[in-house]
């Protein structure tokens, strides 16, 4: 596992990624977490894939695994796999403690699932901000009327030419 200054949860949620409107993990990180190589993972779940439906894991087509790369500088090592990724949904993650049966699975799979949970906890107060803006935004619109009526004249000023400012040279 990689060693970091920051708790467990943290490093779990620098590892979910949105993909296809879901917040995946990907298999090569799970299995690392899980204490197991990533083809044994991938058997696993290859085993028991009536466990896994398409909302529960699906593999990135290589277009998905190129924009990934290239938008994530950490995944770089990862670039020249053979074979594309396997990504799992919380879903999917609950599902890996049931075929991956070890005391390691379990423990991670409990720290993944508090992790998914957390974050859609920030993402519900991220929501509640948002609103709050848009409330301040209306309230105190017509006490900053003025100054975006001001700006607007700004913009639309006509360019007319000026008198220079500054020394004028004396020609002898």
């Amino acid at each position: 596992m990689r060693k970091s200054n920051q708790t467990y949860p943290a490093r779990i949620v620098n590892r979910i990624f949105y993909i296809r409107m879901h917040k995946v993990m990907f298999d090569f990180d799970l299995a690392e977490m899980y204490g197991v190589e990533t083809r044994v993972l991938k058997q696993a779940v290859k085993r028991n894939s009536d466990r896994f439906p398409k909302d529960f894991m699906f593999t990135l087509t290589k277009k998905e695994w190129m924009e990934v790369i290239t938008d994530c500088d950490n995944l770089v090592r990862q670039k020249y796999s053979p074979s594309l990724p396997m990504v799992f949904t919380e879903q999917g993650v609950s599902m890996l403690s049931s075929v991956l049966k070890s005391k390691q699975a379990l423990k991670v799979n409990v720290a993944i699932i508090r992790a998914f949970v957390q974050m859609r906890y920030l993402l519900d107060g991220n929501k509640e901000l948002a609103r709050k803006v848009n409330d301040l935004e209306k309230k105190y619109d017509g006490q900053f009327k003025f100054v975006f009526e001001a700006i607007k004249k700004l913009i639309h000023q006509k360019l007319e030419p000026r008198e220079r400012i500054g020394f004028k040279k004396d020609i002898l």
